[in-house]
């Protein structure tokens, strides 16, 4: 579960009942770090031992043990054909006649007018890139780069022209950004190992990052989005309170780490500024390391040989350092905002079980579409798109956008649309709301 990373030969087959018939009672038991079953089609796979070489990471495809995974399998993996022969040795049984293809709270109904939507879009071909968008996409990535250097070599070091090429290069950096995201999410090529090597090259050369890194924690984001314990991006680390129900469960234990009724104040210290500058990137440097990813560590240190390289000659070592930090800053501003307006202010709670269209659709909207929010946000202005079919490319979103907003109205599945301002807006009126929650229940209950 989760696209990223190259996959290995499976190993033995794990021990079990094989060819065993069992319910969603017992498969629903197996859901302990050291005990995992999944199902996918209606067949039981033990995972218990391969979740740990799991190309997407140890994580996401745990948050399924005990659960049908049948609709996030689907998402995150383009060759199906390709990936289920890694399942062949991991089949334990199946599930009995009598049970029902959807266990807990699972709405049968949605689930298959989902897949036939899928279908549909697979025949007219919108799971199929358009190679000359992401090269003209990455051209302008590497334009901008070029551009600031030069401006700088060529006209100097004033203060006017350094900002000029500070927002060129958090520019780029955060277009950067997006465009890894696409080749994450294996989107561009048909083959995954090219995808793995342009988003390594990306994430590696172009930002100094970690494909690996980003890939173990944005797979888990999306299988299980804004739910505690299972998406890391609602992980506030006790700095933040976030949804209605969290606040709550704070207040009554009298947890008071930070005063959370000012979160919506100090958010602006703390959040846009210090993400990507400090928190992303000591927790990077210290995965790479930690985990001997040697190859990725090798892919970032290229991007800052190739920085230093180009700037110490301008600037020194000192004002080089002073630049990249002033960078990584604006760049920060750009992301938190970018990627919170579109879920901070849905649904965050603990994990509910629910159906693949239900789950995103109460944790993700949409902002509306226009040429500066689709460049601007790297298009997840389609946020509610993107959740379903992650490995969509996301030129295609648009089309799909009025389809996925139909099928929701059938449902009765709130589809929300919000103006830029007012996405950006209601990030600090969630973290308001939350802090006033938490107020609430210290004081009162």
């Amino acid at each position: 579960m989760g696209g990223g990373g190259q996959l290995t030969e499976p190993g033995e087959p794990v021990s079990g009942r094989d060819g065993g018939v069992y319910t969603w009672e017992e498969v629903q038991r197996h859901c302990s770090r050291n005990d995992q079953w999944l199902v996918i089609d209606r067949k039981v796979y033990n995972i218990t031992q391969w979740a740990k070489r799991h190309p997407g990471g140890f994580r996401v495809i745990s948050h399924y043990a005990g659960e049908d995974a049948t609709e996030a399998f689907t998402a995150f993996h383009p060759e199906l054909k390709f990936v289920q022969k890694f399942l062949k040795p991991l089949l334990i049984g199946e599930l009995a006649a009598t049970e029902s293809n959807q266990d807990r709270n699972k709405n049968a109904a949605i689930i298959q007018d989902f897949n036939t939507l899928r279908a549909q879009m697979e025949k007219k071909g919108l799971f199929r890139a358009e190679p000359l968008f992401f090269c003209l996409h990455l051209g302008h990535i590497l334009l901008l780069e070029a551009l600031a250097w030069l401006i700088i070599w060529l006209w100097g070091t004033s203060w006017v022209l350094t900002f000029l090429c500070s927002v060129m290069l958090a520019t780029a950096q955060s277009q950067a950004g997006w465009l890894q995201h696409d080749f994450g999410h294996l989107s561009v090529f048909k083959k995954s190992s090219w995808n793995h090597i342009l988003q390594k090259f990306i994430i590696g050369h172009l930002k100094g990052a970690s494909a690996n890194w980003w890939n173990h924690r944005h797979f888990q984001h999306h299988a299980k989005p804004n739910i505690f314990s299972k998406d890391p991006d609602v992980n506030m680390l006790h700095v933040f309170v976030l949804g209605a129900t969290q606040p709550v469960e704070y207040g009554i234990k009298k947890i008071k780490y930070m005063p959370y009724h000012r979160q919506h104040q100090y958010f602006f210290l703390v959040g846009p500024p210090l993400l990507i500058p400090v928190y992303f990137h000591i927790q990077i440097m210290h995965t790479m390391i930690s985990r001997r990813d040697w190859v990725d560590l090798a892919w970032s240190m290229s991007y800052y040989l190739r920085y230093f390289s180009c700037y110490v000659p301008l600037y020194g070592l000192f004002g080089s350092l002073v630049l990249i930090s002033f960078v990584r800053f604006l760049e920060s501003h750009w992301f938190v905002w970018v990627t919170q307006m579109n879920h901070l202010p849905m649904d965050i709670d603990h994990e509910k079980r629910q159906d693949w269209l239900t789950m995103q659709l109460q944790a993700t909207c949409n902002i509306e579409q226009s040429v500066f929010n689709d460049w601007f946000s790297g298009h997840l202005n389609f946020q509610i798109e993107h959740h379903l079919f992650p490995t969509m490319p996301r030129h295609n979103y648009h089309l799909v956008a009025p389809l996925v907003r139909d099928l929701c109205d059938k449902h009765g599945v709130p589809y929300q649309m919000k103006t830029m301002w007012q996405g950006l807006t209601d990030v600090v009126g969630s973290l308001k709301n939350s802090g006033d929650l938490w107020l609430d229940a210290y004081l009162h209950k």
